[in-house]
């Protein structure tokens, strides 16, 4: 596939090496014009915004990845594979699914579980276990850690639905319950789709390193929601999370 793709008009200088995506294209406007400097939109392709500048000299795009796995797998299959991006922080939002976890808490996805069928496609004789980038969780829990933000890190579920068939039943909350019991910290619906694609595009002299970082924007077994204002505040803090992480990563 040459670029620009169908999906992205950017030209391959056009695109960081390390990129931020969040789901919503335009917290990708947002964080462009408030954190990086010389920022320009470099794709408007379904109004899937990207952003190119620099955050504290650290070249860095942000593009919004859409809901869900088939849409972050394409995003992130492109960026991986024909722009040359070496690392992409998901950012985003997710339900707890853990007491212990609460609204405006932030989620370090060590790994991501999921319901979804898109493993099929690399044809493996088992199931596959999606987990992120350790040195990208070690930088940015560190600068969480210094930042003093509370936050946990372990498994996320990247589910196929938000409306499940299941939904207003009970048993719907007895499923919970069972990835609650496996320690699964948090539900959303992108991170394992984009760690495989990260696993599938790694090669040795091609490093390439995914992770995802969530904020809890309400509580899947409590019902405990932040209100808009909240979920503002708490979003600002991640972004400042992968921003720094960006800028102070470096695998050499």
């Amino acid at each position: 596939m040459s670029i620009p793709t169908p999906h992205n008009t950017a030209k391959k200088e056009d695109i960081a090496a390390k990129v931020l995506m969040p789901g919503d294209p335009l917290r990708a406007k947002f964080i462009a014009e408030n954190f990086l400097e010389g920022a320009r939109c470099v794709n408007e392709v379904r109004n899937m915004f990207a952003f190119t500048g620099t955050y504290k000299g650290e070249p860095v795009t942000v593009m919004g990845s859409g809901m869900g796995m088939p849409s972050i797998g394409i995003y992130s299959y492109e960026l991986f594979n024909f722009f040359g991006v070496e690392n992409i922080i998901r950012i985003g939002s997710a339900g707890a699914l853990d007491l212990n976890i609460h609204v405006r808490d932030l989620v370090f996805g060590m790994g991501a579980c999921t319901n979804s069928n898109f493993a099929n496609q690399f044809h493996l004789p088992g199931f596959f276990a999606p987990i992120c980038d350790f040195e990208l969780l070690k930088t940015s829990t560190k600068i969480a850690q210094e930042l003093g933000l509370r936050f946990h890190v372990g498994n996320l579920l990247s589910a196929d639905t938000f409306y499940g068939d299941d939904m207003g039943i009970p048993e719907v909350m007895q499923s919970n319950a069972a990835w609650a019991k496996m320690g699964v910290m948090a539900a959303e619906m992108e991170a394992a789709g984009l760690y495989m694609n990260a696993a599938r595009a790694n090669k040795p002299d091609a490093p390439r390193r995914a992770l995802a970082i969530c904020t809890i924007s309400d509580h899947i077994l409590t019902g405990e929601a932040t209100t808009a204002e909240e979920r503002q505040n708490t979003f600002t803090d991640m972004m400042k999370v992968a921003l720094r992480t960006a800028k102070e990563f470096d695998h050499e």
